[in-house]
């Protein structure tokens, strides 16, 4: 079982994440994860840096710790053959250390661009063209695609890493699942559904399954849950919600009526390690084996030393 951090790009400056991955390292964590948006979920949270950017420093700044992205839409704000260019120029610069998470993406950063949001079935397949891109420029030499959606024309990346690139396809469901196991490389979900482990398995994927935890930790279990409610409230709404609304004064109306007890039913709160344990094992009985903690708690520092000194060698013993 591996673990990783979770760097927060909407709730931390690009400095700072840098920072964080930095001691992610230090701490033990064995990747950090971090998402790629455009827009954070709401405006108190106040960022949202470029991830390759961030990415590539922290892969300057480090030598051991994984990287990967949780996730990157590769299909409208991005072209796939950007994001082809991106990842082997990454994993080139973190000697191997990069993973591609993907998604079918939120209109909340894929909108920016001005070309509309597609529906779920338009997404899947836009989705589908662009990992066959992905792969196609990753065999080398000058390719070229017509697609229903997406197009390349006559394009070659140039600096390839020498071992293949590992791609996680987030799913939460049948249809995202089928494109995991039939163009990805991994699983990547936010829920501990052991239904899509298994779906993922019986169509004949076997890589990493990845999944992210929520957490808030503080020394108080009521700082810990307002914090999490300040900035990530937004998590409670549910997917059909995240994925549709445009804007974080969006996400901000949209969440007004969750309460603390809704934050405790989300996210493992407080100082008591065991509530943290708790949390991760339901994530590994349903079988997920690469877990990224993810801290909506208002110290990030105090979180890393709690993972160092309380938590980490008791979820190793989990896996």
């Amino acid at each position: 079982m591996k673990i990783g951090y979770k760097l927060a790009s909407e709730g931390f400056g690009p400095k700072e994440l840098i920072r964080q991955a930095v001691r992610a390292e230090e701490v033990g964590f064995d990747f950090v994860e971090m998402s790629d948006h455009y827009h954070p979920w709401l405006d108190t949270q106040g960022h949202s840096s470029f991830t390759w950017t961030v990415f590539g420093a922290i892969a300057a700044r480090t030598d051991r710790i994984g990287l990967a992205t949780g996730v990157t839409c590769p299909t409208v704000r991005y072209h796939p053959a950007i994001i082809a260019q991106a990842a082997a120029t990454l994993a080139i610069i973190s000697d191997g250390r990069f993973t591609l998470g993907v998604g079918a993406g939120e209109r909340l950063n894929e909108h920016v661009v001005g070309q509309g949001f597609p529906s779920v079935r338009g997404r899947h397949e836009r989705l589908r063209e662009a990992l066959e891109i992905i792969r196609l420029l990753w065999r080398g030499g000058y390719q070229s695609y017509e697609g229903k959606h997406l197009h390349l024309e006559d394009a070659r990346v140039f600096d390839l890493p020498d071992q293949p690139l590992v791609i996680a396809v987030a799913a939460s469901g049948p249809a995202s699942v089928a494109i995991a196991t039939e163009l990805g490389d991994g699983l990547f979900a936010t829920e501990p559904k052991a239904e899509l482990v298994e779906a993922y398995r019986s169509g004949g994927g076997s890589g990493p399954r990845y999944a992210e935890v929520p957490m808030a930790w503080a020394p108080d279990e009521q700082q810990a849950v307002r914090a999490a409610w300040e900035t990530s409230r937004w998590a409670v709404t549910g997917w059909k919600v995240m994925a549709e609304l445009p804007n974080p004064v969006n996400f901000d109306a949209a969440s007004r009526t969750v309460t603390d007890d809704d934050i405790r039913q989300q996210f493992a709160v407080g100082p008591d390690p065991d509530t943290h344990v708790a949390a991760v094992r339901k994530y590994v009985d349903a079988g997920f084996d690469h877990l990224v903690l993810q801290n909506a708690g208002p110290d990030p520092d105090g979180f890393l030393d709690f993972y160092r000194d309380t938590l980490a060698d008791r979820l190793r013993a989990l896996g």
